[in-house]
């Protein structure tokens, strides 16, 4: 949509434009929203009763927000979604640097051009992308940054320290009339903290070296992990009590939650117009199990927390396996099987903190693992009615299985003797009419569940595995 056509303060007054605080813009906005019944925040998955009716609430208050959460618990994407709460188009004094306000200017350029031009002041338009500034906290960080300083080469041009015009301002002041966002704020050092409280409570910066304070109309919003307080550093006290909103983030607390963040944030990795790519719900369920199980293991670190990165990044592999498998075999379908498992542990580690010395980051994992297709398998599959696919094994059936079989290979051992219990447990869970790739998927799932269940003997070598009868 192109922005309004007045290019003068005089026609901007004739349209009848008015201008409020971008806090009372964002709640007019939001208050509209939220009558119609829209959702303010649009791929946020299972915060609807926990953080968002709080975020709303912040916003209709008009505060400042600070959310607390560990990583991946989607504090920047909300942060950064505020942005769709304002005006499409703003407009301001053409050239300014700081968004001055048509009607309020704050900076000498734009004060001295309406002195001069009055009503036929030109203005410009800004989209609402770009009143949304941002800024990682780290020790480095300086007040010229977020505040602003002298610009020695304005100085070099000829201009007096003196003139408000040498002065290049920092991030904060130029996003004046939007969001400005600081995340990881504990990894701020304390004195610059301080330079935040004039924004906060006052709502203008000062420049060191002028008695010039520049009124700015700025809704700050940061991010902090909860352990930083005690870790890498702290929120001074005077910043945290200038915030009118904490907001405390979390992980998704059921699987199902889980697993609409990864179907939503799953890079191309998981489509390809090659062949068909087809993920089975019990495995995107392992995937998701994982996750959750690991937030709940004394032996992983909670401080640092389980990501939902993690569980994408592990989709996002399981899935490539799968595919690199039906490549090499030259097959028309991929879909992963639970021996692609054993390929989780590479997008796994380093997003994991083990906690117990004395263990092998590799053992947790796959601990963890076994345990996931174990509780999947109890959820989708009763052992009393698998006893006809064991009383086969007692038999004498033998099966092989591996990442490295092409699906029909794999199959194909349900035609052997002994093999109609389980050839009927892997059409309940794959479907009648399931493709040699999703059949192969599904009786690997089978195997290994009644494996973990005790129920059958496995001799494994790398991905290659056999179950015999216990």
């Amino acid at each position: 949509m192109a922005h309004p056509a007045s290019a003068t303060i005089g026609q901007l007054r004739a349209s009848g434009w008015e201008s409020i605080a971008v806090k009372d813009e964002l709640r007019r906005n939001a208050m509209r929203q939220i009558a119609s019944g829209q959702p303010l925040f649009p791929g946020m998955f299972g915060y609807d009763d926990t953080v968002l009716p709080q975020l709303e609430n912040a916003l209709l208050a008009g505060h400042d927000v600070i959310f607390l959460g560990e990583r991946g618990q989607g504090k920047t994407r909300m942060i950064r979604s505020m942005v769709e709460l304002l005006d499409e188009w703003m407009p301001i004094i053409a050239g300014s640097e700081i968004n001055d306000d048509p009607y309020h200017p704050v900076s000498k350029h734009a004060k001295d051009l309406v002195v001069d031009h009055g009503d036929d002041t030109p203005i410009t338009w800004v989209h609402r992308s770009e009143r949304f500034g941002e800024k990682l906290a780290t020790p480095d960080t300086s007040i010229a940054d977020l505040i602003g300083e002298v610009d020695p080469i304005k100085v070099a041009e000829g201009r007096y320290l003196s003139d408000e015009l040498t002065l290049h301002y920092g991030l904060v002041p130029r996003t004046n009339r939007g969001i400005f966002a600081i995340n990881e704020l504990p990894d701020l050092a304390e004195r610059i903290q301080v330079g935040l409280l004039n924004v906060l409570e006052e709502r203008d910066v000062q420049i060191r070296g002028y008695k010039i304070r520049l009124p700015l109309d700025v809704v700050l919003v940061a991010s902090a992990n909860p352990e930083d307080y005690t870790n890498r550093g702290r929120i001074i006290t005077p910043l945290k009590d200038r915030f009118g909103a904490q907001i405390r983030t979390h992980y998704p607390l059921e699987t199902s939650i889980e697993l609409d963040v990864v179907r939503q944030e799953a890079r191309a990795a998981v489509s390809t117009p090659e062949l068909k790519i087809t993920v089975p719900d019990y495995m995107s369920e392992i995937i998701a199990t994982f996750s959750q199980l690991a937030r709940q293991s004394p032996q992983v670190s909670q401080r640092s927390g389980v990501s939902v990165r993690l569980t994408v990044s592990n989709y996002e592999t399981l899935v490539a396996a799968g595919l690199r498998r039906a490549l090499r075999a030259h097959e028309d379908e991929a879909v992963p099987r639970v021996s692609d498992l054993e390929y989780l542990a590479a997008s796994t580690q380093g997003k994991v903190e083990i906690e117990a010395l004395d263990e092998r980051e590799g053992n947790v994992i796959d601990r963890l693992l076994k345990q996931s297709v174990l509780t999947v398998f109890k959820d989708r599959c009763r052992i009393e009615d698998m006893r006809d696919a064991i009383t086969g094994f007692d038999s004498g059936m033998v099966i092989h299985t591996g990442e490295d079989l092409a699906a029909g290979d794999v199959v194909a051992s349900l035609n052997q003797a002994g093999a109609e219990g389980l050839r009927d447990a892997v059409r309940k869970l794959a479907g009648a009419k399931a493709s040699a790739a999703v059949q192969a998927s599904a009786l690997e799932f089978v195997l290994e569940g009644l494996h973990l269940s005790k129920r059958l003997n496995k001799d494994a070598a790398g991905s290659k595995a056999t179950y015999r009868s216990r």
